[in-house]
């Protein structure tokens, strides 16, 4: 993948950029740590500058967070309240309190939420989703959103550029903190998953 992001942008330079990080935003597998430190290095031999490079990753940010906000906004907490009366929710002992437990949470955090994971690889992306579920305010959302991922694109693309032909050593590091952080939220989900699984199915049972 990465030998086909570095040609794609050294192809299409800012909207191979654009591109390649709204789809990053959407589809995260695809690695932003290879396409906004290349980026950084491609300014020392390309006509793209620094100050060009992070505007489009960051509008590419956006429009892709964009993407996912309005998903959550079709997720709306009526729609999932209509799933925790169905099946599906007696299935899995979830009860509407849960749904207003979570809504009351994000919407009380949900501003400093959305901001701090703007640099959480993975949960960077999927963060849009639960601030459209729970109808944040578009411009707020906007600009949270905005001055959180032009942060994470100022110091990757500037860390590329300053690194040079060693810019895959810094996408490695990067590349590193994010299968970490991966790793810890599985475990953070299965440890929640099984803490709710016993109180739920546990009570019952007695």
């Amino acid at each position: 993948m990465q030998n086909m992001i570095v040609d794609f942008i050294d192809q299409f330079g800012y909207l191979g950029v654009f591109l390649l990080i709204t789809l990053e935003n959407v589809f995260p597998p695809i690695p932003s740590e290879i396409v906004l430190t290349f980026s950084g290095f491609m300014t020392l031999h390309s006509a793209m500058s620094l100050t060009g490079v992070i505007v489009v990753a960051t509008a590419g940010s956006v429009a892709g967070a964009i993407i996912l906000y309005a998903v959550g906004r079709l997720l709306s907490v009526e729609r999932l309240q209509r799933l925790i009366d169905g099946k599906v929710g007696r299935l899995l002992h979830f009860k509407r309190s849960d749904l207003t437990k979570t809504e009351r949470w994000f919407t009380k955090r949900g501003k400093s939420t959305l901001f701090f994971c703007r640099f959480i690889p993975i949960v960077r992306s999927l963060i849009s989703i639960p601030a459209g579920t729970t109808k944040m305010p578009f411009l707020q959302f906007l600009f949270l959103t905005a001055a959180g991922t032009a942060i994470w694109n100022v110091v990757l693309v500037t860390l590329g550029q300053h690194a040079g032909k060693a810019w895959t050593q810094v996408a490695g590091y990067i590349d590193t903190f994010a299968h970490i952080t991966l790793i810890i939220l599985i475990i953070l989900v299965v440890v929640g998953a099984a803490v709710f699984v016993k109180k739920r199915f546990g009570a019952k049972a007695k």
